[in-house]
């Protein structure tokens, strides 16, 4: 039997179709991927399956038995587990305390505890899943946070494993290990259901694919039997541009420039040490490197939203002393400075607003809002509805909560925002995290063509292929520092090389 058959399931939210008639079988012991625009009902169909949805119609079979599942609790009962693109941990936590969490079977916590260590060191052993069950998941890098997100699954003995965007927030290099995991279960005889928006990844680790478009499965390949260019095509309904359009760049005079900036983190450590370079007017430089090697806090201390230790920053002829406390947010956007932040969702939104809310957030003192501090809500709405139609965010609707838009969709929005005020400097991080082809295609030429317009912009991506194929020129960080400076089309061997701090290596190969 099956491990997975969906037959006919359909779900709307209001007027929003976002499953129709959604059949799909997932054989036992495979890597099944589903792959989709942004919006295309992948992560509203598996939650379906995960019980924090019930469909409106259509049935649910597990290893051949109909199921009806009410909550995550059902779900788990019969045995599936889900792997969240946003953790569902509780940070102060230990890895002990969040993996019992939901499941103590004792009102003792210590013999719970106990229980739980002596049956994760089983798992860590069984599957190569090694982390400190004692560490605070907050102080754990995101690779190892993943990784007590599937023993938690593992935990409850699951054998149906769904992972949604698992590598949006991984670097390369996690990526891979998460990738060598899946195999492992795999083998092992689970079931692992993909969800993600990398076709590379796709075609590297799953045995079956299926594609999403508007609500509806429109095809099912084995991953042999396809390639990049048809699942994108299949999942856009169009030929996708895989390759960034990209003319030599002109660049003018110096919009930026960062002088000895040292900038420290909450516990006192040295993010950034002494970081020097400027950006012209015309030209994007890509910031490489590993997450967690100073590129954050450079972005916020540049922000405005930051202090600097020590340093100076000039944006657009303005010199400015960040360790004093100069250039808060709102006067570094005054003197025009766009800032599109690496977590959408933690800086660049406000989920429960409305669309319309989220458009002007930042900008909501601009005349063209209202004036004396009244809005006028006619003109904001008007404003938002322009910016929906020339990013095409779907669903095109100013008035729905932000928090109701796919990921994709919710970076255009902000996108949107800061690109709209037509800004001298724009920082932008992590521009296309968690962003489906076809929004990344469109993504990608709104930067280029910021560019080309004479905007100054500074790009952080984890995405070494996306620094590679966006910037002019090309820093590499790694402990806080610059430790190399490339051209545009630098080989990837030496970035890697420059990122692992193999510095005295990576000149060598140069």
């Amino acid at each position: 039997m099956p491990a997975i058959e969906l037959i006919g399931i359909c779900k709307s939210f209001g007027a929003v179709r976002a499953n129709h008639e959604i059949s799909l079988t997932v054989e036992k012991g495979t890597i099944h991927g589903i792959v989709g625009e942004n919006g295309a009902g992948k992560s509203t169909l598996m939650s379906i399956l995960y019980g924090f949805y019930q469909a409106d119609s259509g049935e649910i079979r597990v290893d051949g038995k109909k199921v009806e599942i009410a909550d995550t609790n059902a779900a788990i009962a019969a045995g599936i587990g889900m792997v969240h693109q946003h953790f569902m941990l509780v940070d102060n936590f230990t890895v002990v305390e969040n993996v019992m969490l939901g499941a103590e079977q004792s009102g003792f916590l210590s013999s719970g505890i106990a229980r739980v260590r002596k049956e994760l060191k089983r798992l860590e052993a069984e599957h190569g899943l090694d982390v400190d069950p004692d560490a605070i998941v907050d102080e754990l890098p995101v690779g190892l946070q993943q990784r007590v997100e599937i023993l938690k699954s593992l935990y409850r003995r699951a054998d149906i494993l769904i992972l949604d965007e698992p590598t949006g927030v991984l670097t390369p290099a996690e990526a891979d290990q998460l990738f060598a995991v899946l195999r492992q279960l795999r083998d092992e005889g689970r079931t692992i259901i993909l969800i993600t928006h990398k076709l590379r990844e796709i075609m590297a680790v799953t045995d079956t694919v299926s594609v999403m478009r508007r609500g509806e499965i429109v095809a099912t390949r084995p991953t042999a039997e396809t390639n990049v260019a048809e699942l994108a095509e299949l999942m856009v309904g169009r030929r996708v541009l895989l390759s960034v359009d990209r003319p030599k760049a002109s660049p003018r005079e110096v919009r930026l420039a960062v002088r000895d900036l040292t900038v420290r983190d909450g516990r006192g450590v040295a993010m950034t040490k002494n970081v020097s370079f400027e950006v012209r007017a015309g030209e994007i430089v890509g910031i490489a490197g590993v997450a967690g090697n100073g590129q954050s806090e450079l972005l916020e201390a540049i922000a405005g939203i930051r202090r600097a230790e020590s340093g100076r920053i000039d944006v657009a002829g303005h010199r400015l002393d960040p360790s004093s406390g100069e250039g808060d947010p709102a006067f570094m956007r005054r003197i025009g400075l766009g800032h599109v932040p690496e977590d959408r969702h933690h800086m660049g939104l406000v989920l429960p607003f409305e669309e319309c809310e989220n458009a002007m957030l930042g900008y909501q003192g601009d005349a063209r809002y209202g004036r004396s501090g009244l809005l006028d809500i006619g003109s904001m709405r008007r404003a938002a509805r322009r910016e929906i139609e020339a990013y095409d965010i779907r669903p095109p609707d100013c008035r729905l909560k932000t928090a109701n838009f796919s990921g994709g969709n919710q970076q255009k929005i902000v996108l949107a925002r800061e690109m709209e005020r037509d800004p001298a400097v724009l920082l932008i991080g992590q521009p296309t995290r968690g962003v489906d082809v076809g929004a990344i295609e469109f993504i990608h030429r709104r930067i280029v063509a910021m560019r080309d317009a004479g905007k100054a912009i500074l790009l952080v991506s984890v995405e070494l292929d996306e620094i590679r194929a966006l910037s002019d020129r090309i820093l590499v960080m790694f402990d806080g520092r610059i430790v190399g400076e490339r051209q545009s089309g630098a080989d990837e061997a030496e970035l890697g090389l420059l990122m692992a701090g193999v510095e005295g290596h990576a000149k060598e190969v140069a």
